[in-house]
């Protein structure tokens, strides 16, 4: 029996300010009212978005105020980085490693920019060896935190006596702009969190249980940029959300995952668990509709958007630890756990766990 590359833990931090939903749309209402004429019928995004509680570094009142990119972005270095390094550590008391016992790490992330990029700043937080290998990855969006994994599935692929630790921090309160009266900035408004994420993977020769992943599947739809991103302007990160993302859901799906299981000579009803990126309660309703499942098959990931917002790259990981903290493995259960992200592209991975 070949014995793949598994996901050994997951840990996650999120940053000190708690805002409730009911006073994220307060917040909405009193910045954009007066700019707004149609703004009794986008509030209603945040009561039909799913979310009761999301995270911060900074209070609501920071919000309010205009703040330069680069402002901003030495708010997202110091934050990730202690936001990671916490994460880290408790991933590695949970798992019983020490910080030489790491050979590689990749750090994912788009709501900030840093050279040299926050993986350098956690090497030496963290007092990881000086010879281990790194790998920023950086522009995935939402999409990044699977793209991560399958990347660190890749390279235990190669190095099977190796352990990898892959972190993902986003603070995508910080992109938020007070003059973009957009509604992409209400709907940003409306979903978007913060939160960090740690995870060990192992390669087949590492004694120790885990999560086997079985397979990896990157999908590009070409002619699509224009679906989900950032503008980079002289305010920040300007957000992008394009109404068509539910639509494409719906159509490509299904389809996607079909073809997917069939090169695992798998079958949709041999997949127990689902566990797919809570981009919005639009997109979980278009997967469940997309892939012919009940509400139960997403349980999870309508959890953790409900408790923590969206999270960008880190949600999906948030999403794996409740997993792996409620579903005792037996080895014999499979899940496919999806992302979607800007370029537009999804990513997708299958666990045996």
């Amino acid at each position: 029996m070949i014995i793949m590359p598994k996901i050994c833990a997951v840990c996650t931090s999120v940053p000190p300010y708690v805002i409730e939903q009911e006073e994220a749309k307060d917040f909405a209402e009193h910045v954009f009212r007066d700019r707004l004429k149609d703004i009794d019928r986008l509030l209603p995004l945040f009561e039909n978005a799913g979310i009761q509680t999301r995270y911060f570094s900074v209070p609501i009142e920071w919000f309010e105020k205009a703040h330069s990119l680069e402002e901003k972005n030495q708010l997202y270095i110091k934050s990730a980085t202690e936001l990671g390094a916490a994460a880290s550590r408790k991933l590695s008391d949970q798992a019983g490693v020490s910080p030489s016992d790491i050979d590689c790490i990749f750090y994912v992330n788009t709501t900030g920019l840093a050279t040299p990029s926050i993986d350098a700043r956690l090497i030496n937080v963290l007092g990881l060896r000086h010879d281990i290998r790194r790998t920023p990855i950086w522009g995935l969006g939402c999409a990044g935190g699977v793209a991560g994994l399958t990347h660190a599935y890749d390279y235990l692929l190669g190095h099977p006596s190796h352990r990898v630790l892959l972190i993902a921090v986003e603070l995508c309160g910080l992109t938020f702009i007070p003059g973009d009266y957009s509604k992409s900035n209400i709907v940003a408004c409306a979903l978007f969190g913060e939160g960090a994420a740690a995870v060990l993977l192992s390669g087949d020769e590492v004694e120790g249980k885990g999560s086997e992943i079985m397979a990896v599947q990157s999908t590009f739809y070409p002619d699509s940029l224009e679906i989900m991103g950032w503008n980079i302007i002289s305010k920040g990160m300007q957000v992008v959300f394009n109404k068509r993302i539910p639509d494409l859901v719906a159509e490509k799906a299904g389809p996607e995952l079909d073809a997917f299981l069939a090169d695992n000579q798998l079958k949709k009803r041999d997949i127990k668990y689902f566990l797919y990126h809570p981009g919005g309660m639009k997109v979980l309703n278009a997967y469940k509709e997309a892939l012919v499942v009940e509400d139960s098959a997403l349980a999870l990931s309508r959890s953790i958007l409900n408790d923590y917002g969206n999270m960008s790259s880190a949600t999906v990981l948030f999403v794996i630890k409740r997993f792996l903290e409620r579903v005792q493995a037996t080895g014999n259960d499979y899940a496919v756990v999806s992302a979607l992200g800007p370029g537009f592209c999804s990513e997708s991975l299958l666990l045996c766990h």
